[in-house]
C-alpha cells in the first residue's frame, strides 16, 4: 500500500516510496564520464555535456586525454589515469580542463576504478565546476559558522517543528542542551502558553512562505523559570534549490532589557498619570469621608486591587491625633476593591471604629511614621495584616499575596493610614509603588486635614448658629407657628440665617426671618447682634419700617456685613398683619380656600447699605391663613431661575398642609437637596382663632 503525504512536495518526504530527489546535487551539477582502460570515452552524462561543452555524440569514443586536456597537462594527467587503473585506488582532487571553447578551467574530480562482469576495467570520473563548489563550502562553512558563534540564538526546525539544528546561544536561552534539542518537538522544549502563538506562527510560515519578522514573545523557560523574559522571534521557511520546503529558520534575541525598559517607562507613565489623576480627583470637597473615598476610588485598580483608609479616631473628634498608651482607635472612612472577594468582608466597613493590635502595620506606621512594604506576604504576615481574628483565612481565599501601608501625615500631624492589597494582579509592590503610594497619600493628608479643620469649624459655627436662634416657639395668641433652621448641606459653611418670635403688648407677636451675608463663625456672630438688637427694638413698640430703620444703622456698624430681613407684626385681636422688608426675598400669604400668592410688599433694601427709608404694608390676617417667610436658601440654586423655583414653592403650599409643622416639613423634604450651598431659615404662622382666658 502506497503511503499518502501530508506535506507534498517537502524534501525529506516520499511519493509512492520514492524519496524527493536533493537539491544540493542540481546545485553542484555533478557530471559522471566512463573511459575504458585505454583511455578512451565510453558514456557521458548530461551534466558533462554542460560542464566540458561536447555533446555526447562528440565525446563518447573519443580518447579523454587529447579531447580534455591542454598539451601541457596531458602527460600528468595520464599518468594518474594510469595510478587509478592499475592500483584500483581512487584519486580525488582538483585538474584543470580545457572547455570545447578552448578555455581552461579547474575541475575538481572524484576518480576511481571500475570493474565488470568479466574483469574489466574502466575509470569513473564525477566531477563538478570547482569554483561552484568552493561557493557552495564557503556557505555552507559561514552557516556553520553563524550558527555555532553567533550571539544570537538560531535553529533549524523540520516541517513537523522537530528541531534538526540549534546553536549554543538558542541552547542556553532555553537552558536544555543542544544535544538534546535534535529531534524533539518545539513544545516539548517551550511548553505553555506563552509560546502557542510563536507555534502557530511557525505553522502559518510553513503553509504561506511568508516570514514574521521580530515578533515578540514574553515567558519563562528552564534557563530561568522564575522571572519573565522577552525574546524578538523571526521565522523564515527554508527550501532547497528545487523550492522543497524544507522547514523553518528561527532565529532569536533577547529582548529583555528592552522590554523591561518598555515597562519601566510605562510604569512610570502611569504613575504620572495617577498623580495627575490624582490631583484633579482627590480633595475636589472639603467633606472628609468624600475625600478618603475618592483617594481610594483613584488607587483601584490602577496601584491596588483593595485600598482602606483609615483616620484615627482622635482626629475626628478633636482635630488632634491623640496616642495614649493603648492601641490607637481608627475610623474607617472608605473601601475600595477591584471586585468582590472574601478580603472585602475582612475589612473593616466604612464608619466603624476598630483598634489594630501592636503587630499590624497600621499600629506600626502610627508608631513610627514610617510606611510599611510586605512585597511577599506568608500566614504570618496575613495573619498580622488581618484587622481582626479569623480575617486572615478570608485574605487567603482572596489570593493577598503583597501589601503596603502609608501614613497620612499632614502639617507634620498623623491623621491617619491607608492600607493597600494586592491579590488580582500577581505583581508585588515594588519602590517605585511606595514612592508612589506615599506621594499620594501626602497630597490626600493635606486635604484630609483640611477637611477635618473644616468640618470642625462648621460643627462650631453650627452650634452658635443654633445656641443663638429661639428655642421651640411657645405658643402665641391666636396663632399656631412651626419654624425650621437648617445649616448648608453638603461643604459650605454654616451661614448666617436666622428667624425670631418675639411676643409684643397686646398679644400681638412680632415675626422675624433675616440672612446676613457672609458664612462662618463671624457671620453667625453678626447675626446674633442683630436678634438681640432686634428682640430689644421690638419691646420699643415702634413700627415695623422703623424697626428696620433702626437695624439698617447698627448693622452699618458690622462692616463688611449686610443683611436682608422681614420683619411681620400680628395683631389677632384685629387679625392685622403689618410687613417691612429689607431687601428680602417676598413672604407668601396662603388664604384659606385661595391660591398662595407671593405678598406684594416693597423690597427695600439690604441692611447696612443705609440712605432708603423702609415702607411698612399692612393687611388682614385672618384663622385659617398662613404666613410663610423664608430665605434664600429655601428656593435659590446655581441651575434653576428663581422665578421657577418660586412658582415650585407655590405650588407645595396649593392646597395648603393641615398644619404648619407639616408644612415646614413639606417645604424642606421638595425644595432641599444634599448638595445645596446655603443655609435655611423657615417660619409659617398660622391664623387660628383667638381663644378666650
Amino acid at each position: 500500500m502506497s503511503r499518502t503525504n501530508q506535506h507534498p512536495g517537502r524534501a525529506g518526504h516520499s511519493r509512492n516510496g520514492v524519496a524527493d530527489p536533493s537539491g544540493l546535487l542540481d546545485l553542484l551539477g555533478v557530471s559522471a564520464v566512463l573511459v575504458e582502460a585505454d583511455g578512451r570515452i565510453d558514456m557521458w552524462s548530461p551534466q558533462a555535456e554542460e560542464l566540458f561543452g561536447y555533446t555526447g555524440d562528440e565525446a563518447v569514443g573519443q580518447y579523454a586525454a587529447p579531447l580534455l586536456l591542454h598539451p601541457d597537462d596531458r602527460e600528468a594527467g595520464m599518468r594518474l589515469f594510469a595510478e587509478v587503473m592499475e592500483t584500483g585506488r581512487g584519486w580525488a582532487g582538483s585538474f584543470p580542463v580545457r572547455h570545447k571553447d578552448g578555455s581552461v578551467r579547474m575541475v575538481e574530480f572524484r576518480n576511481m576504478r571500475l570493474t565488470d562482469n568479466v574483469g574489466d576495467h574502466y575509470a569513473l570520473g564525477l566531477a563538478t565546476d570547482r569554483a561552484t563548489l568552493r561557493q557552495v563550502e564557503r556557505k555552507v562553512a559561514l552557516s556553520s559558522q553563524l550558527v555555532t558563534q553567533a550571539p544570537i540564538g538560531l535553529s533549524v526546525l523540520d516541517t513537523d517543528l522537530r528541531y534538526v539544528a540549534v546553536n549554543s546561544a538558542l541552547a542556553s536561552m532555553h537552558g536544555v542542551a543542544e544535544a538534546d534539542h535534535v529531534g524533539r518537538h518545539f513544545r516539548d522544549i517551550l511548553p505553555g502558553t506563552p509560546f502557542a502563538t510563536a507555534e502557530s506562527d511557525m505553522l502559518e510560515v510553513l503553509a504561506t512562505g511568508l516570514p514574521v519578522v521580530d515578533r515578540q514573545v514574553v515567558g519563562r523557560t528552564r534557563a530561568d523559570p522564575d522571572s519573565d523574559h522577552a525574546w524578538a522571534v523571526s521565522l523564515y521557511r527554508l527550501a532547497d534549490h528545487g523550492g522543497h520546503v524544507l522547514g523553518i529558520a528561527n532565529v532569536v534575541v533577547d529582548v529583555t532589557d528592552r522590554y523591561e525598559a518598555a515597562r519601566e517607562a510605562d510604569r512610570a507613565q502611569q504613575r504620572l498619570r495617577l498623580m495627575a489623576e490624582g490631583s484633579a480627583r482627590i480633595g475636589t470637597t472639603l467633606e472628609v469621608e468624600r475625600t478618603a473615598q475618592e483617594l481610594a476610588d483613584v488607587l483601584v485598580p490602577d496601584l491596588a486591587d483593595t485600598v482602606a483608609v483609615d483616620i484615627l479616631d482622635s482626629v475626628l473628634r478633636t482635630g488632634r491625633p491623640e496616642l495614649g498608651e493603648g492601641p490607637p482607635l481608627f475610623r474607617a472612612l472608605a473601601m475600595k476593591t477591584a471586585c468582590s472577594t472574601d478580603g472585602t468582608q475582612a475589612m473593616t466597613a466604612p464608619g466603624r471604629v476598630t483598634a489594630y493590635p501592636a503587630g499590624h502595620p497600621a499600629a506600626h506606621c502610627i508608631r513610627t511614621r514610617r510606611p510599611s512594604l510586605i512585597r511577599h506576604m506568608d500566614g504570618g504576615d496575613l495573619s498580622r495584616f488581618a484587622p481582626g481574628d479569623g480575617s486572615a483565612p478570608l485574605f487567603a481565599r482572596a489570593g493577598v499575596h503583597s501589601s503596603l501601608v502609608v501614613p497620612l501625615i499632614a502639617r507634620e500631624r498623623i491623621l491617619g493610614v491607608m492600607c493597600l492589597a494586592r491579590a488580582r494582579n500577581p505583581e508585588p509592590f515594588g519602590e517605585e509603588d511606595l514612592t508612589l503610594a506615599c506621594e499620594l497619600a501626602s497630597s490626600a493628608a493635606l486635604s484630609i486635614d483640611n477637611a477635618v479643620l473644616h468640618q470642625h469649624i462648621r460643627s462650631a459655627a453650627e452650634t452658635l448658629q443654633r445656641s443663638l436662634l429661639p428655642q421651640a416657639p411657645p405658643r402665641h395668641p391666636g396663632l399656631e407657628i412651626a419654624a425650621r433652621y437648617r445649616p448648608a448641606q453638603a461643604f459650605s459653611e454654616v451661614g448666617g440665617d436666622w428667624y425670631d418670635i418675639l411676643p409684643l403688648s397686646g398679644e400681638r407677636t412680632a415675626l422675624v426671618v433675616g440672612d446676613v451675608m457672609g458664612s462662618g463663625i463671624p457671620a453667625a456672630t453678626a447675626m446674633g447682634r442683630l436678634r438681640t438688637a432686634t428682640s430689644t427694638l421690638a419691646d420699643l413698640d415702634l413700627d415695623a419700617c422703623r424697626i428696620l430703620t433702626h437695624l439698617d444703622k447698627i448693622t452699618q456698624g458690622l462692616e463688611p456685613y449686610i443683611a436682608t430681613c422681614v420683619y411681620a407684626v400680628y395683631d389677632p385681636h384685629r387679625c392685622r398683619l403689618q410687613v417691612a422688608c429689607a431687601g428680602h426675598l417676598p413672604p407668601v400669604l396662603v388664604r384659606a380656600g385661595q391660591p398662595p400668592e407671593l405678598l406684594d410688599v416693597p423690597t427695600g433694601i439690604p441692611l447696612g447699605v443705609g440712605g432708603v427709608p423702609f415702607e411698612t404694608i399692612t393687611l388682614t390676617l385672618d384663622p385659617g391663613d398662613q404666613l410663610v417667610l423664608y430665605t434664600d436658601g429655601l428656593v435659590e440654586t446655581r441651575d434653576d431661575p428663581i422665578d421657577t423655583r418660586l412658582d415650585d414653592l407655590l405650588r407645595l403650599l396649593s392646597p395648603p398642609c393641615p398644619s404648619a409643622e407639616e408644612s415646614c416639613d413639606r417645604l424642606l423634604r421638595e425644595l432641599r437637596k444634599p448638595a445645596d450651598h446655603d443655609d435655611v431659615a423657615l417660619l409659617i404662622a398660622h391664623a387660628q382663632p383667638l381663644t378666650a382666658h
